[in-house]
């Protein structure tokens, strides 16, 4: 038995038999890629393929590039060029679209308003009475509060280029009116309004468009007294209507500092003597200012021509009082909110 198996050999190793194909063809030619990037393989690319295919530097070239990819040399511009609106992907194209129709909306308005307004406004005559100062306002508010010992009250003069006399701007003469001081009074008197309705626990929304309203109702109304008592009286000066909506808004001021003396708590009789007080200081005021708009022919500054009869100017003496004296009316409507 053990011959048997020590006389009997293992078979012979044999190597494995190859079961892929000897030869393995060429994947078919792809475009070529990015620069980087290369293919190996066990025999070289075709030639053609170079022809094809053109091999690019790094990324593809777009025939219009974005302006946020373009060199720094590229976005320089000429000093009077628009602003760079890239950052806010706005091209130059539609930047200059856009300043070009910002101008010709702010020239139509601008021709707007002076055709509609030009006549009964004209803007000229607006930039004449917002041409202050910060001394002015401080002597003019002074002024407005303690009239009584103010000399003179005449207007001063200039010569134009034309050679024809004009008034001298707020900003050189303490006694021209102005609208700045009116307008910052009237936006005040809403704002104090309105907190004195707060602290007495009656704040609505609304009443800021009802103490407006009654303002403006108010101004109206001035405005159209003196108007209407000038026109009967046969009073032609050469002063414009701003100058009487500009002499009517100083009485915003003193009914302001009636309003404080209510906020701050004092009693109901410094109340009272601060609105008798505001609306004397206001009513001198207007005696002494619209002096030259009623009796145009007792200053040189106001342009009228010829005399007038004693009774015509005991009449509009008259009436220069009662201008001052419905000052009382219209100020009590306002301190009342």
């Amino acid at each position: 038995m053990a011959d048997y198996y020590s006389s009997r050999s293992p078979p012979p190793l044999q190597h494995p038999v190859p079961t892929h194909p000897a030869y393995i063809p060429e994947p078919p030619s792809t475009p070529a890629s990015p620069q980087g990037y290369q293919r190996y393989a066990s025999s070289p690319a075709p030639a053609q393929s170079s022809q094809q295919f053109p091999h690019p530097t790094a990324y593809p070239q777009f025939p219009h590039q974005p302006s946020h990819l373009a060199p720094l040399h590229n976005q320089s511009a000429p000093p009077h060029a628009v602003p760079d609106f890239s950052a806010w992907g706005i091209d130059g194209a539609t930047a200059q679209f856009g300043m070009q129709l910002g101008q010709n909306a702010v020239a139509a308005g601008q021709s707007y308003v002076q055709r509609n307004l030009g006549g009964l406004i004209p803007i000229t005559h607006l930039k004449h009475h917002f041409n202050v100062s910060n001394s002015y306002v401080i002597r003019k508010l002074s002024l407005v509060v303690f009239p009584w010992r103010h000399k003179p009250w005449t207007r001063k003069m200039r010569r134009s280029e034309t050679g024809i006399g004009e008034f001298q701007p707020p900003r050189d003469d303490l006694n021209a009116p102005d609208l700045y001081i009116p307008t910052m009074a009237f936006v005040t008197y809403i704002l104090l309004a309105a907190l004195q309705s707060g602290l007495q626990s009656r704040f609505h929304p609304e009443i800021f468009g009802v103490v407006a309203t009654k303002a403006i109702m108010v101004l109206v109304l001035d405005f159209l007294f003196v108007k209407g008592g000038c026109y009967l009286l046969g009073i032609q000066g050469s002063n414009p209507i701003v100058d009487l909506l500009a002499y009517g808004g100083y009485k915003f001021v003193g009914v302001i500092a009636t309003l404080l003396v209510g906020l701050v708590g004092f009693s109901r009789t410094l109340y009272s003597i601060a609105f008798v007080y505001t609306f004397l200081a206001n009513a001198f005021f207007l005696l002494r200012s619209l002096r030259s708009v009623v009796l145009p022919d007792v200053g040189a500054a106001s342009g009228a021509v010829g005399t007038v009869s004693h009774a015509q100017r005991s009449r509009r003496i008259t009436f220069l009082f009662l201008v001052a004296v419905v000052q009382i009316l219209f100020m009590g409507v306002l301190v009342r909110v």
